[in-house]
């Protein structure tokens, strides 16, 4: 005879913490299996069936229509449930990174780290060309929409400059994870290898034909007024 408790709070976050992990172990293994084109395409087919089942669920466990699970949220609850996600991601990140470091070193973590991140980014990119519905070849208006809907996107202060038909420069001028080292005066998180194959990866698959030149990243140095920059470039074959 099954004997079941009674749900409790604490039961939902480890149901959420499993979920979330088994989620992403199959995106990794599908990643280690079949490459990361194959895997991404699989994402798409397995993430839209599975967010489907999943509102559907939850809309007829909280006695609501599926479509109604948040429109009923005013704006500003709204932007705050989004921000408390957004850093909630990136607190995981470091959270990961630490846990990495003290198992093994910063040399694993940051291998670790920048692993996360040739998989994480053109993911994140095929998602916001999902969402915004972008053409395969959209060029820089493409990487401006797509750069604008980032998780960092709402986190950080950026910036456009020198924008033209054919390139771009984006420059961070103030990273959450640097303003913390900073204020508890630390050096900056020598981070360029995980940027350069972040802001390559997230480009490409917006469109192949960009290219990606990291202007400045720490460990480089840089002014004040911005932390990393990147330049995008059309390149024609």
């Amino acid at each position: 005879m099954n004997d079941h408790r009674h749900t409790t709070p604490d039961d939902i976050t480890e149901i959420i913490r499993q979920l979330v992990a088994h989620y992403g172990l199959w995106l990794a293994e599908s990643v280690h299996q079949l490459g990361l084109e194959a895997a991404l395409d699989a994402e798409k087919e397995a993430g839209d069936r599975f967010f489907t089942i999943l509102s559907g669920k939850l809309g007829r466990a909280l006695g609501i229509r599926p479509q109604d699970l948040l429109k009923k949220t005013d704006q500003e609850t709204m932007d705050k449930l989004g921000m408390a996600l957004r850093s909630a991601w990136l607190a995981a990140d470091g959270v990961w990174f630490q846990a990495i470091e003290d198992q093994a070193d910063i040399n694993t973590a940051k291998r670790v780290n920048d692993t996360c991140w040739s998989r994480f980014s053109p993911l994140e990119a095929r998602r916001a060309k999902a969402v915004l519905e972008l053409p395969e070849l959209g060029g820089i208006s493409a990487l401006k929409a797509a750069l604008k809907v980032r998780m960092y996107a709402h986190l950080n202060r950026w910036e456009f400059i020198e924008e033209t038909d054919n390139s771009i420069i984006f420059r961070m001028t103030d990273c959450r994870v640097q303003s913390a080292r900073k204020r508890k005066g630390m050096q900056d998180y020598p981070c360029k290898s995980g940027g350069i194959t972040e802001y390559t990866g997230f480009a490409r698959e917006i469109d192949p034909r960009l290219h990606c030149e990291c202007i400045g990243c720490p460990p480089d140095e840089h002014p004040e007024e911005w932390v990393c920059a990147w330049k995008f470039t059309i390149k024609e074959d």
